[in-house]
């Protein structure tokens, strides 16, 4: 299961973006509503989540994470990097050998927590500082091991397909890229 933690400000694209490529390869993915059952992005767009509260919480351990993804955004970002069950998503994908994936602001969220340590990262310019331990790239997006990082809502396609390509190979992401006619 792919978990995308969704707060209020999150920024849109790169939330939805990843969503759409991933379930177009054929991944299960449940948005969790951190700020409720509903999250309302950075520009207006609000989105009905999977799951909240306590269903949420349940969900990843009978459902373990195979990857999560934090979106970035003001003040999404902030809201992931308060919230408590943000660190019990992130145990919970480690403990099953899943990915970790933020793009944009919320790199730091990762970094805050120790979880860049020795690996390389992207993220938005001026985040930088935030990714503690970290060999920081400028790369679009980047992946290290299980981490998978990205710069900003520009590189939400490249990031949904090296998404999919962690957890479907190379032949499906190419696949939907073509679909999609990304080049």
């Amino acid at each position: 299961m792919v978990y995308v933690l969704l707060a209020d400000g999150f920024e849109e694209v790169e939330a939805i973006c990843p969503i759409d490529v991933l379930r177009r390869g054929g991944c299960e993915v449940k948005t969790v509503g951190v700020t409720g059952p509903v999250a309302t992005g950075s520009h207006g767009i609000s989105v009905s989540c999977d799951l909240a509260g306590k269903k949420a919480f349940s969900a990843i351990k009978g459902d373990p994470p195979e990857m999560l993804i934090l979106p970035g955004g003001m003040p999404g970002t902030r809201h992931l990097d308060a919230w408590a069950g943000t660190d019990t998503f992130i145990e919970a994908t480690e403990k099953a050998g899943g990915f970790l994936a933020a793009i944009c602001a919320a790199p730091s969220v990762l970094g805050k927590r120790g979880k860049l340590k020795g690996k390389a990262a992207s993220c938005y310019p001026g985040f930088e500082e935030d990714l503690k331990d970290a060999r920081v790239s400028y790369d679009d997006v980047t992946v290290d091991g299980k981490v998978i990082t990205a710069r900003g809502a520009g590189c939400a396609m490249k990031f949904g397909l090296a998404l999919l390509r962690a957890l479907r190979g190379e032949d499906v992401s190419r696949k939907i890229a073509e679909a999609v006619i990304y080049r």
